[in-house]
């Protein structure tokens, strides 16, 4: 029971990514037809990350009180409305009130499952979770390259999105009992959980240090998710549906990079998928910043998310076992908050600095968020190390 409880699980994750990848990949198409400035695409993405982060911060409070499956399963169907909403929508502002609910569900199943997976399964469980979410990444952006060649466009690949979204969200009501009969009541109530404020979090060792990776890495992952088909649009002169296809690559080699660390994890330990990730992402950024061409960025863009791909994963299973499983949930909760926080102001301002002074400024941008992400692993290494936790 407990291993199909896990499949449903991958499942969710799967319909998490979804959503994710659409927006960054479609844009192009949709400030086209809407005459927008392509800057206007963070005030989409402001919002769906203002509705996750509020939603990862309740997310301890909500969960003790509703169970992990029953948050899941709505939050699902949430997402599922909301990507069929954006299809049907004939201007920014539907989208701008869509995303509203698209944020808050996206935060309530990414807080539950990750401590839930976190507190009941290994490393290489936590890792193929993740992987099933870059599939999830993966399949969003190939539907969408496919149908913006056809008359269907973008409101095309949105309808596919929201339809695999629903049928997910149809397993996961069905499924409900199945979370009761794995371990007589809602898998989350198994462990006597203390709900904690952000104010009471910051003050443990070692929480404020994996706030900055969280944020580091998802600033990585959100940039070039948000901007990376407008980089190629707008600087290396492709079109729409070719620029889609080209970040094909970068979300398969997240979704590569997140099956192998789930291999590997069985021989390797967290911090050192950890340390072998960056090392791939150190020369993806190396690439991106040379003048190659299109075709060739995907090559850069497959390395990058190929490295990023095990922290993520890694950083959260790690959570109860540094600070304890009691306070997992909360500590998980306001992680995923701190990640969001990386999917809101890094590309609104990434954005903002490419509208003024052209996408040729993407791959520094990115860089320099790569340099600050080597030094907070450093950091927290440093206060690991002295808290008495094995960092090797």
């Amino acid at each position: 029971m407990a291993t199909l409880l896990l499949i449903i699980i991958y499942f969710a994750f799967i319909g998490l990514g979804l959503p994710d990848s659409l927006f960054g990949t479609a844009w192009p198409a949709i400030y086209a037809e809407y005459g927008l400035p392509f800057s206007m695409g963070s005030i989409v993405t402001i919002i769906i990350t203002c509705g996750t982060i509020t939603s990862s911060i309740l997310s301890a409070r909500v969960i003790a009180r509703f169970g992990t499956g029953k948050v899941t399963a709505v939050s699902t169907a949430m997402t599922a409305l909301a990507l069929l909403g954006f299809s049907l929508s004939g201007n920014l502002l539907p989208l701008c009130l869509l995303a509203i609910p698209l944020g808050l569900g996206a935060g309530a199943i990414d807080s539950g499952l990750n401590n839930y997976v976190a507190l009941h399964y290994n490393s290489s469980q936590m890792n193929l979770l993740h992987c099933f979410y870059g599939i999830g990444i993966t399949i969003s952006p190939y539907l969408m390259s496919r149908l913006l060649a056809t008359s269907a466009g973008w409101r095309g690949g949105y309808r596919a999105a929201s339809l695999i979204q629903i049928g997910i969200a149809l397993l996961l009501v069905v499924t409900l009992p199945l979370w009761k009969k794995v371990s007589g009541k809602e898998a989350q109530e198994e462990t006597p959980a203390k709900v904690l404020s952000l104010k009471e979090l910051a003050k443990i060792p070692g929480v404020k240090n994996m706030w900055v990776l969280f944020l580091c890495s998802c600033s990585i992952e959100s940039v070039t998710n948000c901007w990376g088909s407008t980089f190629l649009v707008e600087h290396k002169a492709l079109v729409a549906d070719q620029a889609a296809k080209i970040m094909i690559f970068y979300f398969v080699g997240f979704t590569l990079g997140r099956l192998l660390s789930s291999i590997f994890a069985a021989k390797l330990s967290c911090w050192k998928l950890i340390r072998m990730g960056m090392a791939v992402m150190g020369i993806g950024m190396a690439l991106l910043l040379l003048p190659l061409p299109g075709f060739l960025v995907g090559i850069a863009l497959f390395l990058i998310g190929m490295g990023n791909s095990p922290l993520f994963p890694n950083f959260t299973y790690l959570a109860p076992r540094n600070f304890g499983a009691d306070i997992s949930q909360s500590v998980i909760g306001s992680q995923m908050a701190a990640s969001n926080t990386g999917f809101l102001v890094p590309p609104l301002l990434c954005g903002l600095l490419g509208q003024v002074m052209g996408m040729g400024v993407f791959p520094v941008y990115l860089a320099v968020l790569f340099a600050c992400l080597i030094f907070g692993v450093a950091n927290i290494q440093k206060t690991m190390k002295a808290a008495g936790k094995d960092i090797r």
